[in-house]
């Protein structure tokens, strides 16, 4: 039966339940025994007005009044005082408005009837209780309403925390994960590509040259496609920049108060520069802006770039500061390495980097890199297939897992 109310349309759940709350007063109003021969009348007219409850429950509460002191009010006036404890949502705004009804009910009484002391107190006292009781009904109706709305506010907010902490915990699972990454493999990468540079430069065989080479280029572009994915990896929290970024972090230098200053000059036709590269460049930026602050505070800072057709060079001078310029304060994002960091990194890119005194005072830091595509893959030599078969037994070339 529930549900088939539940399925009517909303207007006629709410006209069937103002129908009952006028009608049913009225009806019990109407099987009473009038003290007097305007109470009917009274009643009937408290029972129109109990619609002004949802304007506001006081004014259904006075229109009974008239009703109560006739001694057939007390149908209209539950409904009355239930809505006022509902309206009221506490018991310190109820009780003054109770004061009504039992003043309306108790002193018709006592003006025609000769009552004992006793009874006196015994039927205020019943009529207190009589009209306290709807009313207490309205407030704990009201109340659990606030509870449940509190309850249901409560899960919602145990659920968001409890989503934030999964992604706090997935997150830094991730960043775990790409670090262990990196200091493993990329370590690793790096030795091999550095390795594979010094064979390239110290053999005299035109073929090992490069096999050296082409090996080296290989760890390059692994290590660069292995940073490539740690980047999502780590789910955004470091992102990736490059060239195009570092005009911003120029513009946020300038605007902590530091004198940055930003040659670009390109000769030729300028290559385009690989993403692993314009990271490079970007901590290399970065890094020496966060060294010029720390140490060299006050003094002016100039960086220049050269985009050569196969070659990208950025110089960064920061002059010694002045005596008077007293230390600043701010500091700048770090990628989190020194400048040791940043040789590791240039150099796996392809580059060089130099970092030392300036000849007038200050320091100066130059990461020069190549623009050169990486090579080839090349088929094997002759000399490479014979180690092959001999490695291999004369059976061909081994397969990845040693069998």
């Amino acid at each position: 039966m529930r549900v088939a109310v539940e399925r009517l349309p909303r207007w006629v759940r709410l006209a069937g339940t103002e129908v009952a709350a006028v009608g049913l007063p009225a009806v019990a109003a109407s099987l009473g025994h009038p003290p007097f021969s305007w109470s009917l009348v009274a009643t009937l007219v408290a029972c129109a007005l109990l619609p002004l409850r949802h304007v506001w429950p006081p004014l259904a509460l006075l229109g009974g009044l008239w009703g109560l002191a006739g001694g057939l009010g007390w149908p209209p006036a539950i409904v009355s005082l239930y809505a006022l404890g509902r309206w009221a949502g506490r018991m310190s705004r109820v009780w003054p408005w109770l004061l009504l009804p039992v003043v309306a009910s108790v002193t018709p009484v006592l003006l025609t009837q000769d009552l004992a002391w006793s009874d006196v107190v015994l039927t205020i006292a019943f009529v207190a209780l009589y009209a306290g009781a709807p009313a207490a009904m309205g407030l704990l109706v009201s109340t659990r309403a606030r509870l449940i709305e509190s309850l249901a506010e409560l899960r919602r907010a145990r659920a968001s925390a409890t989503a934030a902490a999964q992604d706090v915990a997935r997150a830094q699972e991730r960043a775990r994960i790409g670090r262990e990454i990196h200091d493993s493999v990329g370590h690793h990468a790096t030795l091999i590509a550095v390795g594979a540079a010094a064979l390239a430069a110290q053999t005299t065989d035109e073929t090992a040259r490069r096999s050296a080479e082409h090996l080296r280029g290989l760890a390059k572009r692994a290590l660069a496609e292995m940073r490539a994915a740690l980047g999502l990896l780590d789910n955004g929290t470091e992102p990736v920049q490059g060239l195009a970024e570092m005009a911003a972090l120029v513009e946020g230098a300038q605007a902590a108060g530091v004198e940055v200053q930003v040659d670009t000059i390109a000769a030729g036709e300028p290559a385009e520069v690989p993403a692993a590269i314009g990271r490079a460049v970007y901590r290399v930026v970065q890094e020496s802006l966060t060294n010029a602050v720390r140490h060299a505070p006050g003094a002016p800072v100039h960086i220049e770039v050269r985009r050569r057709p196969d070659e990208l060079d950025v110089l960064v001078v920061n002059p010694a500061p002045p005596r008077a310029t007293r230390r600043r304060r701010e500091a700048f994002t770090t990628g989190g390495a020194g400048l040791t960091g940043l040789a590791e990194r240039v150099l796996t890119a392809g580059g060089t980097l130099s970092a030392g005194p300036a000849a007038g005072g200050g320091f100066t830091v130059r990461a020069t890199s190549p623009l050169a595509p990486t090579p080839d893959p090349l088929p094997l030599s002759t000399h490479e297939s014979r180690l092959t078969g001999a490695t291999n037994g004369g059976g061909g070339r081994p397969d990845l897992d040693g069998h």
